[in-house]
């Protein structure tokens, strides 16, 4: 049984209940409980009590602040160094050029990969490819109005929490490549303290 099947379930899943996390990994609720109580003497999980209604309140674990840090936050004491190296040395402006100029690449790059797409749908699932090679976990569903794109990690966080730049940037990145006629707004975000950040799109046609 491999421990990182537990903490990508979690991660990709949020809380669940030990009757839950054996029933997506097929294994039996005992096997499940033993595993969740060596990751939780591990420090990589967590466990919270909710009553709900009568009867014994449910236990529901999750990542804990270690847990989530077992996932890659590419070059983050590096990348935050540089960040406020910048920002002290060239100011605000200078940073705010960095980021514009990552924006712009992002934006071309992600253009010549999604250029051939036919359907929105097409480009939705291109770009969730995209962002999960990079590291996002990214996965999108189809909804009643549209689509929503999950990022169930954030692989720059550390350098987004100080200069959320980086945020904007992104959602301007999806809202270029995906085009005028769909209208994107971000619903979840780590940054505030959301446990994944997640978009709203929607076609125009189907906006009120």
């Amino acid at each position: 049984m491999k421990t990182n099947r537990f903490l990508m379930l979690l991660k990709t899943r949020g809380a669940l209940t030990a009757g839950e996390i054996a029933k997506e990994l097929k294994i039996t609720t005992e096997g499940a409980r033993t595993q969740l109580l060596k990751l939780t003497e591990e420090g990589l999980i967590e466990s919270v009590h909710e009553s709900k209604g009568v009867g014994r309140p449910t236990q529901y674990f999750s990542l804990s602040e270690l847990g989530n840090k077992s996932f890659p936050d590419t070059h983050a004491e590096l990348t935050v160094k540089l960040i406020q190296q910048v920002k002290e040395t060239l100011g605000e402006e200078a940073l705010e050029m960095v980021v514009f100029a990552g924006e712009q690449k992002a934006k071309r790059r992600y253009h010549q990969q999604l250029n051939q797409a036919s359907t929105l749908e097409d480009k939705i699932r291109l770009l969730t490819e995209i962002r999960s090679r990079e590291g996002y976990m990214a996965e999108y569903t189809k909804e009643d109005n549209g689509y929503l794109l999950v990022e169930n990690h954030c692989p720059i966080c550390a350098a987004a929490q100080i200069c959320q730049g980086f945020c904007t940037s992104e959602l301007n990145t999806f809202k270029f490549v995906l085009g005028e006629d769909v209208d994107i707004t971000r619903v979840n975000h780590i940054i505030a303290g959301d446990r994944r950040c997640a978009y709203k799109i929607i076609p125009n046609k189907m906006v009120k």
